[in-house]
């Protein structure tokens, strides 16, 4: 046998990657995610070069041939066994070493398999341990040192007592860690992840990962018909906030406050999207912007490039759009917080329409805020409709106006953003002729509902009264890869299109999506999120447009007599908000923060701290461990859940990855799905439920009576 040719680090289905191969990879990427983190390349690249050399243990080959763990005793973990092999480094390397590869699988206690190394001493016992990983040693150990002497190392013969000497000391080790976490698991777990999905290909990419992204092309941009462009981002003070209207240059403002790497937080998928795809047009030469949400495979530029794709979650981006969610894991502890913390630390952080987000998920942001502050991040806080108290709070947590940057507009600028004249109506039913005389005046109507069944509901009446006129419906329960073509339909031809049409949706239009109507009909919804909504109707400034005060009309539909008819949200807040707005009447933009201060006077916080590792400064988790998953995502994750077809079975149980993403439709996990289904569930996957093919159409989604989601 020649190991550098017969030792697998991954089975024939993950690539069937050579193992010298594999930690030539990770120790690279390490070395440049420790160089960004400040810390000791040197260290980082030996502790990518020994993490899997217990991949080598027979036992381990045997189970990538099979695919299975042949072994019914005690469970082999080729973390413990690559920790033999510490008496090849000096004694002062070995903590470090230990961080990046004992628990870079496994949290090193309660693990949710109990596979930890003190889950498993504590089962076991360590003599029964030790035995399991280092026999039959002589055989093994002299395949590891050939590939670590090829790879590199300075190597020599280690004894079965020195090998006992360096799991005994892994032991005292991790059982003496204390609270906090620790940066070099985050290196090794950062870089791992990456090499694993590029394998070959790493090197490739190596010059391009944590690169400053050159932001220039927002510089010199300056136009009267965005404000915040002709106000300097220059201030020295680290932190930011700007509540300025849509349209106004907030997002060109904000991106010429950043001086490092890039996150890009915004509420809903379109939008993330859209911002994905401007960012990719406005620096075309900048390799390194990802996006990340749950079908963001599917949107990547061109669909095509397997690099592309399989990065999107991955270190190093110089710019990455995504949900705050993607951050929640830094206040959760959940698995790989540490490479996230190591990869965000002392960056730009964007936190775009903050109070889009419902009391629990304001809640997770806010502390999401001060966990990015430890970290030592630059933190930009962007609005357009943020209530005065949430303000304050988030200025608090900035440090005040000694750290934060303030800006807004002034009344005069403020006036010329007047945009909508708005009409209180009664019903639906009383659109219908306001809807055929704008088409008539081949105009672009915008119809935004709360529930999914309830624009399901009007796009197919809409269908029938006006069968002549190009239609779309939009909202977030579609199959993965039929939204994305939808999204991509939207912005490219109806947007972009000078003829009448009518677009029915749910709130994922409502934030950062660049579409520019001629009328909306919207449902009446909180305050705020109604300014947003009314953001996509006549959004374009142009010189004519502020000249001649330009406005478009917005008719927002009385809520509901009953409660539950008002789901998901209160009806005295749906009331409230209604109550705030004129009627035939223009809503003047000096007066929007008064309004949403009427609706919104106090702050409604949420506690989440039984949820929470930070506690002030001081962390709640044993270095070494983390999560498996957290209570407070799962309630927060709305479209948690997941179903296909039952016509795309077949292709999903043998489908790749990405391509049972693009069959998945999202459902809320708390639905009342179970009596549309005969078929169960599938076992890959994410295990969605099956349903019947007639509930599901590409133009209609999925159907079925629902009240308590969202989007």
């Amino acid at each position: 046998m020649n190991p550098l040719q017969d030792i697998y680090a991954k089975s024939v289905n993950n690539g069937r990657t050579l193992l010298a191969d594999h930690l030539r990879h990770v120790a690279s990427v390490a070395e440049r995610v420790a160089e960004s983190a400040c810390l000791d390349k040197r260290l980082a690249r030996l502790g990518g070069l020994l993490h899997d050399i217990g991949k080598a243990h027979p036992d381990f080959q045997r189970k990538l041939v099979s695919n299975r763990n042949d072994n019914y005793g005690i469970t082999f973990r080729h973390e413990i066994a690559s920790v033999l092999f510490l008496p090849l480094f000096p004694k002062k390397d070995w903590n470090a070493l230990i961080d990046m590869i004992i628990a870079h699988h496994r949290s090193i206690r309660q693990d949710a398999r109990e596979q930890g190394i003190l889950d498993l001493e504590n089962m076991e016992g360590s003599d029964e341990i030790f035995d399991r990983h280092v026999d039959p040693w002589e055989e093994w150990s002299s395949v590891a040192l050939a590939i670590l002497s090829d790879v590199g190392i300075s190597t020599r013969s280690i004894s079965k007592d020195e090998a006992l000497w360096a799991y005994q000391y892994t032991i005292e080790y991790c059982s003496n860690k204390s609270l906090g976490w620790s940066k070099w698991k985050g290196v090794l777990v950062g870089a791992d992840h990456f090499a694993s999905a590029l394998s070959e290909k790493t090197d490739a990419h190596l010059s391009t990962i944590f690169q400053t992204p050159d932001l220039s092309a927002f510089d010199n941009r300056s136009n009267t018909l965005f404000p915040l462009s002709l106000l300097s981002a220059d201030d020295k003070r680290p932190h930011t906030l700007v509540v300025a209207p849509t349209g106004s240059g907030k997002t060109d403002f904000l991106m010429r406050r950043c001086g490092g790497r890039v996150f890009y937080t915004l509420p809903f998928q379109a939008s993330i999207n859209a911002m994905y795809e401007r960012f990719r047009q406005q620096l075309p030469n900048q390799a390194e912007i990802r996006v990340l949400h749950a079908s963001s495979r599917l949107v990547v530029k061109g669909g095509e490039s397997y690099e592309e794709k399989v990065l999107q979650d991955k270190v190093g981006a110089s710019i990455k759009v995504l949900t705050p969610h993607q951050l929640a894991s830094l206040i959760c502890g959940t698995r790989g917080f540490e490479a996230l913390a190591v990869d965000i630390m002392g960056n730009d952080v964007i936190l775009d329409e903050i109070h889009s987000y419902s009391e629990i998920a304001q809640s997770m942001v806010l502390e999401i805020i001060k966990a990015l502050l430890k970290l030592g991040c630059r933190v930009h806080v962007g609005s357009a409709t943020m209530p005065s108290v949430l303000q304050k709070k988030v200025l608090q947590l900035l440090g005040g106006k000694k750290e934060t940057y303030t800006v807004s507009l002034s009344h005069n600028t403020l006036a010329t953003f007047d945009r909508h004249i708005v009409h209180k109506m009664s019903s639906f039913d009383e659109t219908h002729k306001i809807i055929l005389q704008a088409l008539q005046e081949n105009k672009k109507v915008l119809i935004v509902c709360n529930r999914v069944d309830a624009a399901q509901k009007h796009f197919k009446e809409f269908c029938e009264l006006f069968p002549y006129v190009a239609q779309m419906l939009l909202h977030s329960r579609f199959r993965r890869q039929d939204r994305a073509e939808l999204e991509k339909e939207l912005q490219k031809k109806f947007d972009c299109s000078s003829k009448a049409c009518i677009v029915v949706s749910t709130q994922v239009v409502e934030v950062s999506l660049d579409i520019s109507f001629d009328v909306m009909i919207t449902e009446c919804a909180p305050f705020d999120s109604l300014i947003q909504r009314f953001g996509r109707i006549n959004r374009r400034r142009t010189e004519d447009t502020v000249q001649n005060r330009v406005l478009k009309p917005v008719y927002v539909i009385e809520p509901p007599e009953e409660s539950k008819a008002c789901l998901p949200y209160a009806q005295e807040l749906l009331e409230q908000s209604f109550a705030q707005l004129p009627d035939n009447e223009v809503l003047y933009e000096l007066d929007l923060q008064k309004k949403i201060d009427e609706v919104f006077p106090t702050l409604k916080e949420i506690s989440i701290k039984t949820h929470l590792v930070w506690e002030k400064d001081e962390f709640l988790l044993t270095e070494l461990c983390h999560y498996p998953s957290s209570v407070l995502m799962e309630a927060l994750n709305i479209e948690s859940a997941t179903a296909i077809q039952y016509s795309d079975l077949e292709q999903y149980e043998k489908g790749n990855s990405e391509q049972r993403i693009s069959l998945e439709i999202p459902i809320p996990r708390t639905s009342r799905f179970r009596k549309f289904t005969n078929y169960g569930y599938s076992k890959y996957g994410t295990c969605p439920i099956i349903v019947h093919n007639e509930l599901y159409s590409p133009s209609i989604g999925l159907e079925w009576k629902e009240i308590d989601t969202i989007i």
